[in-house]
């Protein structure tokens, strides 16, 4: 998961004054003499803001193991290369905390990498220890290494913050990761639909449009309806994917034999699988498009969603149409290994993803539409495998941000509906 955030210049001079601190002075001793670290494979990406340019690359659970002598993922450890250019003329320094708030320092990783055991082994670590990223970058040099993250599958997600005397730089990474079989790989979005199917709409359009949309989810027969479609995103594929993990959403794996079996063993053990697959339900006659998953500490405790690219395009960018809702448990099913119970209060997960997009500065526009249909609490309706749920009708409308976007500046959109502000129907 990545923090966006905004560095506030007053606070770079403390973070300089601290970095420079005896301690710091001390780590930085033979960095100028030390050897530049090369990538890990050839999949690197770079991104450039005025005088810096940062390439970055994440090895593979094998090529991890390859460059480290051990399989580092295992120990929930996943290397990140880094190299930082300084194309002008004052010192810089690299912050690894904006990177993983919790990393592995090198010689930490080192220790577990010899299973904690509580003797320093100084070949191993000195090797752990000379791939490091360095935190200071001079003027017009570059520094490369390695900083020990925790482990993130399918798509590796960070930022990169440097800071220098009154100015500060943040880039975003969205890194692919060998080893999953992410479900999304396999749809082909530029052929969902015809040029003469899709349809440019203004605001009347699309909240007509999202009006007129199924209320809920269907069974593969189409005949059977489920859960509500009670979201609407309005972005670009790749702004939905960076939108939603940068607030530390995951990705989902397809379902096959092992990704079964390690939903199976989560379940059994109440462990987290972050990529767990999630049954298809289907809208248009297809399954979802997309499917991502915010896990709450075990695989019984997630919230997911499902999306649906619609044929409709607003101010050039694709409309989805999608469903949210959050687990609250797990129980065991002869087709599927295992289903989730979920939370009946469905706009409390809706409005949980607004508050969540907000905060990540992924939300750039908010308003709502109807189109669900009001469902009471004394009165709810049950979805494919028979949970109840209830609901004011509404359907969130979320306008990507491809950058990040304060939260103060979210677009409060007025499409001629709002939730109603009266004490929730579960508390009356």
């Amino acid at each position: 998961m990545i923090r966006s955030i905004k560095i506030a210049l007053p606070l770079t001079a403390l973070l300089l004054l601290a970095l420079l601190s005896p301690g710091a002075a001390y780590a930085a001793d033979g960095e100028d003499s030390a050897a530049d670290v090369p990538p890990p494979n050839d999949r690197t990406f770079v991104n450039s803001l005025r005088d810096v340019r940062v390439t970055t690359a994440v090895p593979s659970a094998a090529e991890a193991e390859r460059l480290f002598g051990v399989r580092l993922y295992d120990r929930n450890i996943q290397p990140v290369w880094i190299r930082i250019e300084n194309l002008g003329d004052e010192e810089l320094w690299f912050l690894p905390v904006g990177l993983d708030e919790s990393y592995f320092t090198p010689i930490e990783t080192s220790y577990r990498r010899h299973g904690r055991s509580p003797i320093l082994n100084p070949v191993t670590s000195r090797d752990y220890y000379g791939k490091r990223m360095r935190l200071r970058v001079a003027a017009g040099s570059s520094r490369s290494g390695y900083v020990f993250t925790r482990v993130d599958q399918g798509t590796k997600s960070f930022n990169v913050d440097i800071v220098g005397p009154d100015v500060a730089y943040q880039m975003t990474f969205f890194i692919p990761v060998p080893g999953l079989r992410l479900d999304h790989y396999n749809v082909d979005w530029k052929n969902l639909y015809s040029e003469d199917e899709l349809v440019e709409v203004d605001r009347a359009g699309l909240v007509e449009g999202l009006r007129s949309m199924p209320c809920c989810v269907f069974d593969k027969a189409g005949k059977n309806t489920g859960d509500p479609l009670n979201i609407a995103v309005v972005g670009e594929v790749r702004e939905v994917y960076h939108a939603f993990m940068r607030a530390g959403w995951d990705e989902t794996e397809t379902i096959y034999a092992w990704s079964l079996w390690k939903t199976m063993t989560s379940a059994l053990s109440s462990s987290e699988y972050r990529y767990s697959p999630v049954s298809a339900l289907y809208v248009f006659g297809r399954a979802q498009d997309a499917a991502l998953q915010k896990a709450r500490g075990s695989i019984h405790q997630r919230n997911h969603l499902r999306l649906w690219l619609t044929p409709m395009r607003y101010q050039g960018k694709p409309v989805w149409i999608g469903q949210i809702s959050r687990d609250i448990g797990v129980r065991f099913t002869w087709k599927t290994i295992t289903t989730h119970k979920i939370d009946p209060d469905v706009d409390e997960t809706r409005e949980y993803l607004v508050e969540d997009l907000a905060y990540a500065q992924s939300l750039a526009g908010l308003g709502y539409v109807d189109g669900v249909g009001r469902v009471d609490f004394e009165q709810p309706r049950g979805n494919l495998t028979g949970d109840p749920w209830f609901s004011d009708g509404l359907r969130a409308v979320l306008f990507l941000s491809g950058e990040p976007s304060d939260i103060s500046e979210i677009d409060l959109i007025d499409l001629g509906f709002w939730p109603e502000t009266e004490p929730s129907r579960a508390q009356q």
